[in-house]
């Protein structure tokens, strides 16, 4: 067992934080959404959920979180920086890392922290275009536990697929439920 499993699963055990996982495939890539995504913490959280089921994994974070001191390590971590005020581009640059043979998993929170007005469809984009499934993770303070979810293949038909993503986050709260967003897309509204 590596290192960073044997932590994760110290951690699990210490936590006051209940994980409450589906198995997913370690061999098989795939887009793992964090949500919600109410807080910083989530992040820890999400470290200690893919270290338990040794997944190898990258993640979008904002770019200013991968200046100096922070950078490396952050990089190390599976960090792919995001600058928000040019995104353009970012999707096209993941699905041809994805297609060239990327085997890792790809950990978006399509609502950031603070966006409030709908999730961002940058996910659904790499996940249609890859035809990669995509496994829902969760953060649920109301009972105290996080994890991965189902895992569902886009057919896309936004509606009838956001619902499906509706359903299963319909009762969790994230870290900061009063910050928590409606899964909704903005090509919904």
């Amino acid at each position: 067992m590596s290192l960073r499993r044997t932590v994760a699963r110290a951690y699990w055990r210490l936590s006051r934080w209940t994980l409450v996982t589906e198995r997913v495939s370690r061999d098989e890539p795939r887009i793992l959404i964090g949500a919600p995504h109410t807080s910083n913490w989530d992040f820890v959280l999400m470290l200690a959920i893919g270290a338990e089921a040794d997944l190898r994994f990258r993640w979008l974070g904002k770019h200013t979180l991968f200046k100096r001191p922070f950078g490396p390590l952050m990089r190390a971590l599976g960090g792919i920086p995001v600058d928000r005020r040019d995104p353009a581009g970012l999707v096209d640059e993941l699905t041809e890392r994805i297609r060239e043979g990327g085997a890792f998993h790809l950990v978006v929170t399509p609502e950031g922290t603070r966006s409030g007005d709908g999730w961002k469809s940058g996910f659904y984009r790499i996940a249609r275009a890859t035809d990669l499934p995509v496994t829902l993770g969760y953060v649920d303070r109301a009972t105290m536990t996080t994890g991965l979810g189902p895992t569902i293949r886009l057919t896309g038909d936004i509606p009838a697929d956001m619902d499906v993503v509706r359903a299963f986050y319909a009762d969790k709260s994230g870290f900061v439920p009063a910050r928590r967003t409606e899964p909704r897309l903005r090509e919904e509204i």
